[in-house]
């Protein structure tokens, strides 16, 4: 196993109607001015955002609100909103919604906090050396976003969808209800669950030799989550899969799964993020169209860890041949994707890849040449490119 820094600084608060001591968690903070950052109406018209509102007035805290996140959230809004934090004396922001809403709320901090541009950071120019604190409700289980260091925004200019990763950034609380994601559409669920168990899977997949308990944490929690999509897929309102599939969330992305394992492959999502910068895919289907092309890619690298996966994941019965039960295993994990309305490549999400648009892709992915991805195998830009191809 390899040596590992554990860090999860985030207060959880979880349950029914936890929402309602918003106001008394931010009071904790010791802030003067909250900006309230969240995404489309769902949020208004569910009542929600009233309701937090309200339990900052209780507090005495004062804030101003800027909405209109989207999927896959873009640069302006974070330019408007550390705009907006610099001219209200922002000191604290409280991110309404989900992965993509609390992206561009750890975004804003960083802008707010530094001097240059925060696209610096996306981009691998600089590392940030402080952001606004930021606090979570969280209304979408997938990107588990709420306990964890990283962020993923969207530049308009060129459609390049880049990551940020800082310790700063880790929110200071947590209110996790899940009854908030009961009204979600099926298609965003079963989208959330699948980035809930990569966030798990790309730390699984590597080429060290593994702790026996992260392995079984890690077995366990996708079995889990498996489990509790199925069921939310029949019965949407089941409450226990709901808390099922949040903490799973948490767990997946907060550094649990990854503790000795040497940070893992990251692969499949550096190659869906150049979908969803091209395309604006929901980040979970853009996973689940790319997992068996790379699978099957990289998998002679390291057959016995997919072997593993296999068995102990996919309950595949061990064949004499390491490759069969290998296969076997990525193929009952695309029969999953199926069974929960996921696409197996990126045709299912009515996508017809040309081959320019591979080259284009290919080339983003790889930073124009000067990177490979993965670590179970080294991905150079014409594997990257082979497996956009494979993956139609």
């Amino acid at each position: 196993m390899e040596n590992f820094n554990y860090y999860t600084p985030t207060k959880v608060v979880f349950g029914k109607g936890t929402e309602e001591k918003t106001g008394e968690l931010v009071r904790e903070q010791g802030c003067t001015k909250v900006l309230v950052h969240y995404g489309s109406g769902s949020v208004k018209k569910s009542g929600l955002l009233d309701r937090i509102f309200r339990s900052l007035d209780e507090a005495e805290i004062a804030y101003v609100s800027l909405g209109g996140v989207v999927p896959n959230p873009r640069l302006s809004l974070v330019y408007e909103g550390i705009e907006l934090c610099r001219r209200e004396g922002v000191d604290f922001i409280l991110a309404v919604g989900g992965g993509s809403v609390i992206d561009s709320a750890k975004a804003i901090g960083y802008g707010t906090a530094n001097e240059g541009d925060v696209w610096d950071f996306y981009a691998r120019k600089r590392q940030a050396e402080a952001c606004i604190p930021v606090g979570v409700v969280l209304t979408i289980s997938a990107a588990g976003s709420e306990m964890s260091d990283s962020s993923v925004i969207t530049n308009e200019e060129g459609w390049l969808k880049r990551g940020y990763s800082s310790e700063l950034s880790r929110p200071k609380f947590a209110v996790m209800n899940p009854e908030l994601t009961m009204t979600l559409p099926a298609y965003q669920t079963a989208s959330g669950c699948v980035d809930i168990m990569m966030h798990t899977m790309e730390r699984y997949f590597n080429q060290n030799d593994n702790m026996e308990l992260t392995d079984g944490i890690s077995e366990h929690l996708l079995r889990t989550v498996m489990k509790s999509a199925k069921i939310l897929m029949e019965e949407p309102d089941n409450y226990s899969a709901r808390a099922e599939v949040m903490w799973a969330g948490s767990l997946s992305h907060n550094g649990l799964t990854g503790c000795g394992t040497g940070g893992g492959d990251w692969a499949c999502h550096q190659l869906e993020h150049e979908l969803g910068g091209m395309f604006d895919v929901a980040h979970g289907a853009g996973l689940a169209a790319v997992w068996g092309s790379w699978a099957r890619y990289v998998m002679d690298a390291h057959p016995k860890r997919f072997v593993q996966f296999a068995v102990n994941v996919m309950g595949v019965q061990p064949r004499e041949d390491d490759t069969v039960t290998a296969l076997k295993g990525i193929e009952e994990m695309e029969k999953f994707y199926r069974a929960v309305g996921m696409p197996v490549c990126v045709k299912d999400m009515g996508i017809e890849l040309t081959e320019e648009q591979i080259v284009i892709l290919a080339r983003k992915c790889s930073f124009f040449g000067s990177r490979t991805i993965g670590c179970i195998k080294k991905l150079e830009e014409q594997d990257i490119a082979q497996i956009y191809r494979d993956a139609r």
